[in-house]
């Protein structure tokens, strides 16, 4: 038979870090991020700093929150291996399957996003952590065009092309997002995000 113990402690784990974040941003809105301090957010959460440190370790990590995830190896083996004659429109359906599994509370995003884009150390950190996101991206996408027959020697902008899908993903990711954080948006985020491929592949079709 098997224990119901670690789904609890799973959950009990999951709430205690999401107050403690949850916190953390609020405090941060409401005073700075340079005014709050760790202890700040345990007085208001009612635990220890030696709990905060065993959760996040800085209070720089409670403010940005979890590293967006990376696609899964099989997300990754579809877009490589099995291909549209879309590069744009497979890449942005890999990147959106692996941020839609990821339950994200809208008002919550929003109010980190503002103490992000208004803390300069902050934003720093975020566009270091984009870049080596992106990074990895570009080499999958590399990847997808060497499986095709596509190599450095004979194709010389194997490597730009590549950098332009991900520049172009960007792109409609920061519409995307834009979109989501307008007040009152009622939709979910796999529906904006599967509308903005759709206007994706009108624009890319339709002549001007």
């Amino acid at each position: 038979m098997t224990s119901s113990s670690p789904p609890l402690r799973e959950r009990k784990r999951a709430a205690m870090l999401e107050q403690l974040e949850r916190t953390a941003v609020e405090l941060a809105a409401e005073h700075g991020y340079d005014a709050v301090t760790v202890e700040m957010i345990c007085e208001a959460c009612m635990t220890s700093p030696r709990t905060f440190y065993n959760y996040l370790g800085s209070k720089e990590a409670a403010i940005l929150g979890p590293r967006t995830p990376f696609a899964s190896e099989e997300q990754v083996r579809r877009f490589v291996h099995e291909p549209t004659d879309d590069v744009l429109v497979d890449f942005l359906t890999m990147v959106i399957d692996s941020l839609t599994e990821v339950a994200v509370d809208p008002a919550l995003y929003r109010l980190r996003q503002r103490v992000i884009y208004t803390t300069p150390e902050l934003s720093a950190k975020r566009l270091a952590i984009d870049g080596e996101m992106e990074a990895r991206y570009r080499a999958v996408v590399v990847e997808r065009f060497r499986a095709a027959g596509r190599t450095e020697a004979t194709d010389a902008e194997l490597d730009d092309e590549a950098h332009m899908v991900i520049a172009l993903s960007r792109g409609v990711l920061t519409y995307t997002a834009a979109k989501w954080y307008e007040p009152g948006f009622d939709r979910t985020v796999r529906e904006l995000i599967e509308n903005s491929i759709v206007l994706v592949r009108r624009v890319l079709t339709t002549s001007s």
